[in-house]
C-alpha cells in the first residue's frame, strides 16, 4: 500500500504558544506544518514560498487575516484556508467566507478537532461550527432582505454603506448608542456619526423618522 500524503499547512498566529499547540495537534493528525507566521505579510510571503495544501490563518494577526486570506486565494488559488477568530463576530466570518476561506472555526476549538476539521477541509468539505452555520444562514436570510430594502431605498435616490445599513437597523431593533457600539465594537462616537449620516441621507431629523421610514419601505415590499 503507497504510504498516505501528509499535507502541508501554514500556520499564522501572532501568539508564539498557540502556534505550537496548533503545530503538535495537526501533526499528530497527519499533516506536516510547512512554515509558521506571525502576520499577514509573513503568511503570504511564507504560502507562496512553500505553497502549501492549507493555510490556517488567526483573524487578528497584524494586518489581518482576511487581508492574507486574500492575497492567497488570489494568487495560489489550489490552496485552501481556513480562519480562526471568536464565534460571536459574524463580521469577521462573513469576512473571510467573502475573502475565499473554506471556513471559520472558533479560536478556542480544541486543537485534536481542529485539526479533523481542517482534514475535511483538504477533501472538499467547508469547516464551520453547527452554531455558526445557523447564525450564517439567518445572516443571508437578512442580508438579502437587506437587498431588497437597498434597492427601494437607491430608488429614492438613498445609497447607504453595509456599516450603516448595520447602524439603522440596530436602531429600528430600538437599541441604545452604548448598545450598538458595543455589539458593532466600535466607539459611541462612531455611531452617533453614522447616525447622524443615515439621517442626512434618508432626509430625516431624528433617529425615529429613520426607523419609521424604514419600516415603511419595508411594508411596501411585503405588500408587492
Amino acid at each position: 500500500m503507497a504510504p498516505q500524503t501528509r499535507h502541508k499547512v501554514l500556520v499564522a498566529d501572532r501568539e508564539p504558544a498557540r502556534r505550537s499547540v496548533t503545530r503538535r495537534a495537526l501533526e499528530a493528525g497527519g499533516m506536516t506544518v510547512c512554515a509558521e507566521a506571525r502576520d499577514a505579510r509573513s503568511a503570504v510571503a511564507a504560502a507562496l514560498r512553500e505553497r502549501p495544501d492549507l493555510c490556517l490563518l488567526a483573524v487578528d494577526i497584524e494586518e489581518g487575516g482576511i487581508f492574507a486570506t486574500r492575497e492567497i486565494r488570489r494568487r495560489l488559488p489550489e490552496t485552501a484556508v481556513v480562519v480562526t477568530g471568536e464565534a460571536t463576530r459574524l463580521d469577521d466570518a462573513f469576512g473571510a467566507l467573502y475573502a475565499g476561506a473554506a471556513g471559520f472555526l472558533p479560536d478556542e476549538m480544541n486543537p485534536e478537532r481542529m485539526a479533523r476539521a481542517l482534514r475535511g477541509v483538504l477533501s472538499g468539505e467547508a469547516a464551520l461550527p453547527r452554531r455558526l452555520v445557523a447564525r450564517l444562514i439567518e445572516e443571508f436570510r437578512r442580508q438579502g432582505q437587506r437587498a431588497r430594502l437597498a434597492h427601494a431605498l437607491r430608488v429614492r435616490g438613498v445609497e447607504l454603506t453595509r456599516r450603516q445599513w448595520d447602524v439603522l437597523e440596530l436602531l429600528a431593533e430600538g437599541l441604545t448608542t452604548a448598545q450598538i457600539a458595543a455589539i458593532l465594537s466600535i466607539a459611541e462616537a462612531t455611531v452617533r456619526s453614522h447616525v447622524a449620516t443615515v439621517l442626512g441621507k434618508l432626509h430625516v431629523s431624528t433617529r425615529a423618522g429613520a426607523v419609521d421610514l424604514l419600516k415603511g419601505a419595508f411594508r411596501s415590499l411585503n405588500a408587492q
